[in-house]
């Protein structure tokens, strides 16, 4: 009998991801539509960027005031994060 090579698109894509190192860049992007889901418009209009290196998210915010407010709620935004890009990829979280 002869082995059957089909694979599940999902597969190939794994596959894909895996062989180009690309994964890192994807948890990226899905990290930075994550902050803009997860804050709203308001603040991501507020935000200058986001940058997303070693586990840690650095926030670029053009208000102080705004600053400060959301570094009392770090945890809970970084958790939020986490859960919207399903995994624990956000370790830290910087506001700048």
């Amino acid at each position: 009998m002869r082995k059957s090579n089909e694979q599940s698109l999902g597969e190939v894509i794994q596959q894909f991801i895996k062989a180009y190192k690309i994964e890192d860049k994807i948890t990226e992007v899905k990290i930075n539509a994550a902050w803009g889901k997860v804050m709203g418009s308001q603040i991501q209009s507020l935000t200058e960027k986001t940058v997303f290196k070693n586990n840690v998210l650095t926030v670029y915010l053009r208000s102080a005031p705004l600053r400060e407010e959301l570094s009392m709620a770090r945890t809970k935004i970084t958790e939020k994060i986490n859960q919207e890009v399903g995994k624990t990829a956000v370790k830290e979280l910087v506001f700048r």
